[in-house]
């Protein structure tokens, strides 16, 4: 008689990029806890955290102190030091470089993505043999009409303009295969966009019904009006040379319109028609055409940009010590010089 074999346990390995979590880290690692021994989901799969990886991205507040607390009291945390801001896609891949599990799960500080979801979201992966999940809220998110609008609004546009398929299901809780969460942590270069990297890579993606929360009461939203356009900019210009083709589309558009306004000039004169030089005409006409003209440098100057900043080797992100534990940590408390 054999033995028989028992059911594989997956590992897990959480990224939270952290910028404003002094206040919610604590309560987001308790819920953590329990998912630190194994856990059988609704499917009969086993699954395990062992590690829980902050991305600390130099933010506002005492976040940095609240780490490195929940290390020595909890020992599957671990923090992630950041030489300085880089923003949240970079500081969520620098937590996957540094994974270890079969899969990586990332989620947001705030508290509003509930770990207990981990388990829908893996057993969705394997019932649909899926590389990449992501969370499917069957809520309203809790921030204002506005930036849920916003937040609809660009996803739809990108969808629509530039091809991508998957924009409507990207969020920041997701479930990726750990190898491949790896080495898209690896290669991707500077301004990247996070989901726009793995829609490179990953071939089949999925999403699971999850329900957001209320995010911490202490914590103010990190997301200016600035950093949301900045955001969006980004997953247009991660998205190839499409965003080059719209300006080619619009190129020609207004072209089109021009000729168009010839053609019926020529017509309406030769009818005996007068068409006098209106100034408002002339201006609308000049202010269309230098609209485009801006419009579509700004574009180009955005992927020269890029461009640049790859070719001079600027760096997506930087992992260093923790910087309590380096020469900027060694201040004399005595009061002498």
């Amino acid at each position: 008689m054999t033995e028989p074999e028992r059911p594989y346990v997956h590992t897990v390995s959480i990224v939270v990029p952290v910028y404003g979590g002094e206040h919610t880290l604590a309560a987001l690692v308790d819920e953590i806890t329990d998912l630190t021994s194994e856990t059988i989901t609704p499917d009969g799969n086993r699954f395990v955290v062992t590690e829980t990886l902050f991305a600390y991205d130099n933010g506002r507040d005492d976040s940095a102190r609240v780490i490195r607390e929940l290390q020595q009291s909890h020992p599957f945390t671990r923090g992630i030091w950041l030489s300085r801001n880089f923003g949240q896609h970079a500081a969520t891949l620098a937590g996957m470089s540094s994974s270890v599990g079969d899969w990586i799960v990332t989620l947001d500080e705030d508290g509003q993505h509930d770990p207990r979801d981990i388990a829908g979201m893996l057993d969705t992966a394997l019932r649909e043999q899926a590389q990449l999940v992501y969370s499917d809220p069957v809520n309203e998110a809790p921030h204002g009409f506005l930036r849920n609008l916003a937040s609809r609004s660009a996803k739809a546009l990108i969808s629509l303009l530039l091809g991508s398929a998957n924009a409507k299901d990207y969020q920041s809780f997701r479930l990726v295969v750990g190898s491949i969460g790896r080495s898209v942590a690896a290669y991707a270069g500077n301004g990247v966009y996070l989901d726009v990297a793995l829609s490179w890579i990953v071939q089949s993606t999925t999403t699971s019904p999850t329900t957001l929360r209320r995010e911490g009461s202490d914590r103010q939203s990190g997301y200016s009006l600035r950093r949301l356009f900045s955001h969006f900019w980004r997953l247009v210009i991660s998205n190839g040379t499409r965003g080059l083709r719209i300006v080619s589309f619009l190129g020609v558009l207004f072209a089109a319109f021009g000729v168009g306004l010839t053609v019926w000039v020529i017509i309406a004169t030769a009818a005996g028609h007068q068409t006098p030089p209106g100034w408002a005409s002339s201006t609308i006409i000049v202010s269309l055409t230098s609209g485009t003209i801006l419009f579509s440098l700004g574009v180009i100057a955005e992927y020269i940009g890029v461009a640049v900043n790859m070719a001079m080797g600027k760096p997506l992100y930087l992992i260093t010590s923790d910087p309590a534990d380096g020469p900027l940590g060694k201040v004399r408390r005595d009061g002498l010089r």
